[in-house]
């Protein structure tokens, strides 16, 4: 006798369909009630709809975030253009105003350096040495002072003060170095006008014979660069500095008296000046911490450094406006459309369980669960063809509950639903190969179509569906055996062209006939399955 292996399931749905088992209550008889669930072929399915939603709104936060990062890097590049406009403003003023002082200076030395301007009265010689300093803006003191230091002659006064500059870095350095030049100084506090800070712009006197004959000076009120760089506007939260090649703070707005003097040669900030005659980059200002964009600026005829500097809050403050006002909406708006999408989702949940309930109303029978008989007919006449075209055997089980009128009739029609509701998940337990199909033929009477299954296999079955229902030992008082049982026709074929469906359902037909005209409660078989058996 041929054994089948069990599996979890039995098919009770057409062969074109996976089929998955379910299981239901009953609203009737609170029985467990089997069914199929034909799975869904549908292109959009509600977990592909969800995904594709949350695909979508992901992709517009990144477009979204790409175009921000964009306007981020756009703010940047305005406020380097801006710094950039700033410093070189700056720059030309102050190189303007330096030129006309440097040429102030050269006629000083150069009357110095003339007997006949040193031989004039005081008043006419001064007026000859200091005329064109006479209308500068913010130019203090302009002084001559003497090889030994001392003062001979003041713009301010036609009586110079008996002062000496002999100790001061600018006199020290010009009367060492013939070939200096211009010499700015670090901020100082002037002597002739009581400590007012300012930059000294000197000029060494050399005599006919190379000679060191003393200074020419003038002072410039560091109060000049306060007013330039007060008039340029960067922000609440921005600075501007000057400083000497050396690392010397000349003026920074915000103007603090702390700085002014300051040496930041040792700052990270400072080393990055000395690299490049111009450039720009990110970083905390070493004198309050607040992360700023620096463009910088040296001099390319002057030992001074400019930097302008916007604060990045300044920078981002209207972007980082725009940016939560954009990313909130479309975040709403991204999870806004997820969110329709999981409603949708679930309207098509719903809608698919609703389509997958009326085919299975529509393919199975509403009392057992199993197949009805319209649903078989579609099984059993894909199974002739299959088994026709690969010439493999098909069996076939008539199952049949004995007596079962009298049971009506005795126990009531609510007992026999229940009653074939048991029968069917009876048989259902017992054919467990994923090819097996149970269907309700009609009454009480089941049908079982075994594909692959030869002669010894579907009688084998048979009788272990046999042998199950009369185990469940269902009372009844009309049967000869005292409870419930059933009678089993089983035929087994090849299909070949000239048989039909129609031959093998007849054949099942005429088994169990047989076999309940000899006794009932037993499995007849058809002659083809006895003579296999043989």
């Amino acid at each position: 006798m041929t054994m089948r292996s069990d599996n979890k399931c039995c098919k009770l749905c057409g062969t074109s369909e996976a089929a998955e088992w379910g299981e239901t209550l009953n609203g009737k008889s609170g029985h467990l009630q089997w069914f199929s669930v034909g799975r869904h072929s549908r292109l959009l399915t509600p977990s592909a709809m969800i995904a594709l939603a949350v695909i979508g709104a992901t992709f517009i936060v990144v477009l979204c975030s790409i175009v921000l990062y964009q306007e981020r890097l756009d703010a940047m590049a305005r406020a380097r253009d801006a710094s950039r406009n700033v410093a070189l403003m700056a720059e030309r003023d102050i190189e303007r105003n330096f030129e006309f002082y440097e040429l102030a200076l050269q006629a000083a030395v150069d009357g110095v350096n003339d007997p006949q301007v040193m031989a004039a009265p005081a008043r006419i010689r001064d007026h000859l040495l200091f005329d064109r300093a006479a209308t500068a803006t913010y130019l203090g003191s302009m002084l001559i002072i003497d090889a030994h230091g001392d003062l001979v002659a003041e713009s301010d006064r036609d009586v110079p003060m008996k002062l000496n500059f002999a100790d001061r870095k600018y006199f020290t350095t010009l009367r060492d170095n013939p070939d200096v030049g211009l010499y700015v100084s670090d901020p100082l506090g002037s002597r002739v006008r009581g400590g007012t800070p300012i930059i000294a712009l000197s000029r060494r006197i050399s005599r006919r014979d190379g000679a060191f004959g003393g200074v020419a000076l003038v002072a410039v009120d560091l109060e000049y660069f306060r007013k330039l760089f007060s008039e340029l506007g960067l922000g609440p939260h921005g600075a501007i500095t000057l400083e000497g090649k050396d690392g010397s703070m000349i003026m920074r707005q915000p103007c603090d008296a702390h700085v002014i003097g300051h040496n930041m040669s040792q700052k990270a900030n400072f080393r990055r000046f000395a690299f490049k005659s111009d450039g720009s980059f990110l970083e905390a200002s070493a004198i309050d911490g607040v992360r700023r964009l620096f463009y910088f600026i040296n001099f390319p005829n002057l030992p001074l450094i400019i930097a302008v500097s916007e604060s990045e809050q300044d920078i981002f403050s209207t972007w980082r406006t725009r940016a939560l006002a954009i990313g909130s909406l479309v975040s709403m708006f991204a999870l806004g459309f997820v969110g329709l999408s999981f409603l949708l989702a679930a309207q098509l949940r719903r809608r698919m369980k609703v389509e997958t309930e009326l085919a299975l109303l529509a393919q199975t029978d509403g009392l057992t669960g199993l197949h009805n008989r319209r649903t078989l007919i579609e099984i059993l006449n894909n199974e002739w063809r299959r088994a026709r075209r690969t010439r493999s055997v098909l069996s076939l089980l008539f199952v049949d509950i004995d007596r079962f009128k009298v049971y009506n009739d005795t126990y009531g029609h609510q007992a026999g639903d229940d009653a074939l509701a048991a029968v069917g998940r009876c048989i259902c337990e017992n054919i467990r190969s994923p090819a097996d199909t149970a269907a309700r033929y009609g009454g009480e009477e089941f049908v079982v179509v075994l594909p692959n299954t030869d002669p010894s296999g579907a009688a084998y079955i048979a009788e272990k569906i046999r042998t199950a229902i009369s185990d469940l030992n269902i009372e009844h008082t009309g049967s000869e055996f005292g409870r419930v049982t059933a009678t089993i026709g089983a035929a087994s074929t090849i299909p070949d062209g000239d048989s039909d469906v129609s031959d093998l359902i007849r054949t099942a037909d005429e088994a169990l006939y047989s076999a309940k005209t000899t006794g009932r409660n037993k499995v007849g078989l058809s002659a083809a399955v006895v003579a296999y058996l043989r």
